[in-house]
């Protein structure tokens, strides 16, 4: 039995790198060529990739989430057999030369042969990619975390009087990949609407002169508003398969933008959120943004649709981005004091705009509208919908 290493295929003309999105088999369990092991996606689509062996899938070198190079090792598995390249943690060893060849020709081997899984894993962290790891120098007979934070802090940010250079950060790297997947495939159309804040202002103040333990946010308040509009529009709970078909979830797996330090953006998701109760939904909310602030992106293919708060930050408008396989990104804006449109003087009403930015291969304007307005009409009679506010 040999060991050997599965890497990422060529899976496309031109393509670099690729995100690691799940497993679909287990350390341990025997895969057949040609069965599907794990789920890559790309610039163009998410796609199955096939065991290139017969043989038991002894480790995964990777984990969900991951930009993988092309040719990167993702596995191991150990087989029966000739095969061409066989490595033993990530030592190459070369096939014998066939006869007539010289052997001077075959590939050398790179200086580093020995990295333990635990390095290999920290580098990923750091940003560095096989071939920048495989020249490293170590300190010893192996190359550990410590030589790459040496690496990192001498020349890993590889500078010149005028600029210096860095790896991306991989929550970084893993965003610019699903937002350049996003730019070849979304045919995006954005429309805005204001909504009165004063119901769930007023909602905010009395949770907040009960005492209580219980004292959810407004914007938690609006994302069950949204959840429950979801109910009703179906498309909103679909994603384009290919060019011809399309999937509708049962339930809402509803998407929620969460910032890092250092600018950087990960995704808290509430299961079937238009299935929970308020305390439920609020409860779950809180436990899932806490989650996605210790840096654990929870983004998965059943997400739908996501919303971005802004109100922090004094912005009243601004145009989302859609990633797919969303359907659509909706923009909360900050709070001001805007002229309430039904009454006959001038009066001012506390007024947040809302700003949706759709995936037009999948709905058109007037979906999108009736959309807004549902979850308008929701959000200005929220006490009903939380079933008497805080009762």
């Amino acid at each position: 039995m040999a060991i050997i290493s599965v890497r990422i295929p060529q899976l496309g003309e031109g393509l670099q790198e690729a995100r690691l999105v799940g497993m679909l088999k287990q350390a341990g369990e025997k895969v057949k060529r040609d069965e599907p092991i794990y789920q890559m996606e790309t610039d163009k689509a998410v796609m199955d990739v096939e065991s290139p062996y017969d043989g038991i899938l002894t480790e995964w070198l990777a984990k969900p989430d991951d930009i993988l190079a092309i040719g990167a090792e993702v596995a191991y598995m150990e087989v029966e057999g000739d095969v061409q390249e066989m490595t033993v943690h990530g030592a190459p060893k070369h096939a014998a030369p066939v006869a007539g060849t010289d052997d001077t020709q075959s590939t050398p081997t790179p200086r580093n042969t020995n990295i333990p899984p635990k390095t290999r894993a920290y580098a990923k962290e750091k940003g560095l990619t096989e071939d920048q790891l495989a020249k490293l120098a170590s300190g010893g007979s192996k190359l550990m975390p410590a030589d790459i934070d040496a690496f990192l802090a001498n020349a890993g940010g590889s500078t010149t009087s005028t600029y210096a250079e860095a790896p991306v950060e991989p929550k970084q790297r893993l965003m610019a990949s699903r937002l350049a997947r996003g730019a070849q495939l979304v045919v995006p159309g954005t429309m805005s609407m204001a909504v009165s804040w004063t119901s769930i202002d007023h909602l905010r103040s009395r949770y907040k002169a009960s005492g209580g333990e219980f004292s959810p946010s407004a914007f938690t308040m609006f994302a069950f508003a949204v959840a429950h509009a979801l109910r009703d529009f179906p498309i909103f709970r679909s994603t384009l398969i290919g060019d011809d078909t399309l999937r509708t979830y049962k339930h809402v797996q509803l998407g929620i933008a969460v910032s890092l330090p250092g600018d950087q953006l990960v995704l808290a998701v509430i299961p079937d959120a238009d299935k929970l109760t308020w305390r439920e939904f609020a409860d779950t909310a809180k436990e899932r943004i806490e989650l996605a602030r210790t840096g654990k992106d929870q983004a998965n293919e059943a997400v739908t649709i996501s919303l971005t708060n802004m109100q922090s930050f004094g912005l009243r408008d601004a145009v989302p981005v859609v990633v797919p396989p969303a359907v659509a990104t909706l923009f909360l804006g900050a709070t001001y004091n805007g002229l309430a449109p039904d009454s006959v003087d001038l009066q001012l009403q506390r007024t947040a705009n809302m700003a949706l930015t759709f995936d037009h291969r999948v709905l058109n304007g007037v979906g999108a509208a009736e959309f807004l307005n549902a979850i308008k009409k929701k959000v200005e009679a929220i006490s009903t919908l939380i079933d008497g506010g805080i009762g």
